[in-house]
């Protein structure tokens, strides 16, 4: 019997239909190179907020994976931003060999909005060696301030089922965030948990492992057990977690072809305003390539008094953003000022700091309530503000001075130091000085009018002071609740808000731009 071939065009036919089937039985999407196994990982989630990280000691630390905040969708305008280190840190988290995945931050109000985000985050990611889930991660919709305000638990969950069900097809395996309490009240969890692992967030008073497990008594695969962990490699506050599911290697990128190489965020910790201003040195300050003074910033040039720059940024860490001759350089704000014929030599207090801070003259015994810095010069920010001495409760200095923005000039041990005025008593126990607004501490703000939220979350308190015995914690203001800043204290780091019609004070490196 003569043998009967099958035509080219039949073959390739019976290839993609083989192609096909394969991409079905794969979820949707290219199949995986690595397995799932059911070993214990632990890991971190970063974004931004914790800067620039040392990803090889960070690998080095024991962690198992890093999930990566790629972007975010605007709470109020509903634009997509790209997390400013979010290609940073996958770029260096695959060079150390540490499996990835990542988070979007989604203010979708539509389906079709949930796939322009998962497109959009597919379209990054492929480039990239993605080991664990793409994560869709929905918070702050009960604020009146965010787009989603007023959207049905059956809305939220068909959007968000609309981005995981496109992140699958598109080959990747996706995840569904949020915390005990909204996964509990806030979505149809019996639609999602169906198909999709879901990562809890839920901070016990004593985290894992001393808590062995969330009390979350859903299904879920993945615990963000705390938020202020502490891990090599990283600097900041980071959340950790447990995951009940690992891979038996890394998954290769989609795309072959290497993404372009970034640099990091230099203001990743940074909150500018941008503003439009000149100004120059009070005497001279050093213009650097980024806003610190580690040993990686470089001084790149020293503007002198009667020199303009254009200042086109304000940070309440106490650094400006400028242009000067063309360039982009970061300044200490505080030895900066707006007055182009300022006179260096009418600065009355201190001598010669770059910082005008006047005193009212005093003369009395103060102690520290519990223990404080002594300073050459009254900051904290300022460069040269290095620490003299530290004073303990029951040491005894001489007050010399008391300014209006919170600074207490003193004699110790000889020396003329600066303190932070709250954090001392006199030695009878009284408060060593008042505010005028009758809150304890005499304590200065520059008006402010923005919005802002805290980076995770900030105690939002009677007075700005973490010392003062009269000073409580009214409420817990948490990331994506949105508040008006309405003064701001560069020298002591504090905020005045708006809360709900009440004057409250937070640290102001704990806010962040209401995005």
């Amino acid at each position: 019997m003569r043998q009967r071939t099958i035509p080219i065009r039949a073959w390739a036919f019976l290839l993609s239909l083989v192609l096909l089937l394969g991409i079905l039985a794969g979820c949707g999407g290219p199949s995986r190179v690595t397995k799932e196994t059911e070993e214990t990982t632990f890991g971190v989630d970063v974004a931004r907020y914790q800067g620039t990280i040392d990803w090889l000691a960070l690998a080095q630390s024991g962690i198992d994976f890093a999930m990566v905040r790629l972007g975010y969708r605007t709470m109020s305008d509903g634009v997509i931003e790209e997390d400013s280190n979010g290609k940073y840190n996958l770029q260096e988290g695959s060079k150390a060999g540490i499996p990835l995945g990542v988070y979007f931050f989604s203010s979708a109000i539509t389906e079709e909005e949930a796939v322009e985000e998962a497109n959009w985050v597919a379209g990054i990611i492929a480039q990239y060696p993605i080991t664990y889930p793409v994560v869709y991660d929905c918070e702050g919709f009960r604020s009146e301030q965010s787009r989603q305000y007023g959207m049905t638990r059956e809305a939220r969950t068909d959007v968000a089922l609309a981005f995981l069900k496109t992140i699958e097809k598109l080959g990747y395996e996706g995840m569904f965030y949020s915390s005990k309490h909204e996964l509990e009240t806030e979505w149809e969890m019996d639609r999602i948990e169906k198909n999709y692992k879901v990562w809890v967030a839920q901070y016990p008073q004593t985290p894992y492992p001393d808590t062995p497990q969330s009390s979350y008594s859903g299904m879920h695969h993945m615990w963000q057990y705390s938020k202020e962990g502490t891990v090599d490699g990283i600097t900041q506050p980071v959340d950790l977690n447990v995951a009940y599911f690992g891979y038996d290697g890394i998954e290769p990128a989609r795309n072959s072809t290497p993404p372009e190489e970034v640099e990091p965020d230099v203001e990743a910790l940074m909150n500018f305003t941008q503003v439009s201003e000149e100004v120059t040195a009070k005497v001279e300050t050093n213009l650097r390539d980024r806003p610190n003074q580690d040993p990686d910033s470089q001084i790149l040039y020293t503007l002198q008094n009667g020199e303009v720059a254009q200042r086109i940024a304000v940070s309440a860490n106490g650094w400006s953003k400028l242009i000067y001759e063309g360039n982009i350089y970061y300044a200490v704000t505080s030895y900066l000022t707006t007055d182009l014929h300022y006179d260096p030599g009418a600065v009355a207090e201190p001598e010669d700091d770059g910082i005008q801070t006047q005193f009212t003259q005093a003369n009395y015994p103060v102690t520290a309530k519990k223990v404080v810095n002594l300073r050459k010069l009254p900051s904290v920010e300022h460069e040269d503000a290095e620490v003299l001495a530290q004073l303990q409760n029951g040491d005894i200095a001489t007050c010399v001075g008391v300014s209006d923005n919170g600074w207490s000039k003193l004699i110790y041990n000889g020396i003329t130091c600066y303190a932070v005025t709250s954090y001392l008593v006199q030695t009878d126990g009284s408060t060593a000085q008042t505010q005028p607004e009758n809150d304890g501490i005499r304590t200065q703000f520059e008006e402010r009018s923005d919005r802002v939220t805290a980076k995770v979350e900030v105690n939002l308190r009677s007075l700005p002071s973490v010392e003062d015995p009269d000073c409580i914690v009214v409420v817990t203001l948490k990331n994506g609740e949105v508040v008006t800043r309405t003064g701001i204290n560069r020298d002591l780091g504090w905020s005045r808000v708006d809360y709900n019609g009440q004057t409250l004070y937070c640290v102001s490196s704990y806010l962040t731009e209401a995005e």
